[in-house]
């Protein structure tokens, strides 16, 4: 009996150690071909070092990417998290409409973001749409959403918003019913009104819950794909060309494989130093907001 209790902790971490080898074997891979000129014209590389990268940040193109994408993720988290707060704040007063809504609040979670971003091109279309066709009273039929450049870009972070909105919203509504009441009653019975005891308790409590929708939402909108290839296919032009949406180009449309790797590289090192910022904040925001707490 004794050798199985030594034996268990061992037990217990091989699936953990197995996942985190089926993840680290295809990064280190990847890692390695970026060190080489493999592409479908030469199929024996050569070693050229940290050629591909120098070729990388050298690019206009990819400056232009880097550019769309901070534009991108920036846009999508900021609404996300200013509708999804005031969202979850309308929610949280416990009336039965506000139980109906937030059953309904996540539906677009249930519906797959390619599936969502074709609907939304079918209904953004400018002769036949329905978003056109319901603006047309107002004088605003015919718009061309995502022919224009502009349009393109505000209309992939509107349909990013209208899928991910929820997600926010149901951790903004679960920090909300998770704060402790005693400093609220406390601010009642000394008279504050709503918007001081938001300002004072609620947002400074609230924020951790707030930060881990934005470090989940910006991280994910930095290394998004999905949403804009399946609604604009990075265009008009390469407006909306993200990085992962030109490290797709580079390694599969192009055969350039190391040198798309190397895109993707990029992002992951990008992707990685921001989770690092944004969590690192997030220890001082759980630290003030303890202190408000108590």
């Amino acid at each position: 009996m004794g050798w199985r209790l030594t034996l268990r902790p061992y037990v217990l971490i091989v699936p953990a150690l197995l996942l985190t080898c089926g993840i680290l074997y295809p990064f280190g891979l990847g890692l390695y071909y970026t060190l080489f000129d493999f592409s479908a014209s030469k199929p024996q590389p050569d070693m050229v070092r940290f050629e591909n990268y120098t070729t990388v940040f050298t690019q206009e193109a990819f400056w232009n990417s880097a550019w769309v994408t901070v534009l991108y993720a920036v846009g999508a988290a900021f609404v996300e998290t200013v509708l999804g707060v005031a969202v979850a704040l309308l929610l949280h007063r416990s009336t039965l409409l506000g139980r109906v809504l937030e059953k309904i609040l996540i539906l677009p979670l249930m519906i797959a973001p390619v599936i969502a971003a074709i609907i939304w091109k079918l209904m953004l279309q400018p002769s036949v749409g329905v978003v056109n066709h319901l603006l047309k009273p107002f004088g605003l039929g015919g718009v061309q959403w995502t022919d224009t450049p502009t349009g393109a870009l505000l209309s992939s972070i509107a349909v990013d918003v209208w899928v991910y909105t929820p997600f926010v919203a149901i951790l903004a509504l679960a920090g909300l019913r998770s704060l402790p009441t005693s400093p609220f009653e406390a601010a009642a019975v000394d008279g504050a009104g709503w918007w001081y005891t938001f300002r004072r308790l609620t947002l400074p409590m609230l924020w951790p819950y707030v930060l881990v929708a934005v470090i989940f939402r910006f991280m994910d909108s930095l290394k998004v794909f999905d949403i804009i290839y399946a609604l604009t296919e990075g265009g008009p032009g390469d407006s909306t060309v993200v990085l992962q949406i030109r490290a797709y180009l580079e390694a599969i449309r192009f055969q350039r494989y190391s040198f798309g790797i190397s895109y993707t590289i990029v992002l992951w090192a990008v992707v990685y130093l921001a989770a690092m910022v944004l969590v690192k904040h997030l220890g001082k925001i759980q630290r003030k907001a303890a202190e408000v707490t108590t």
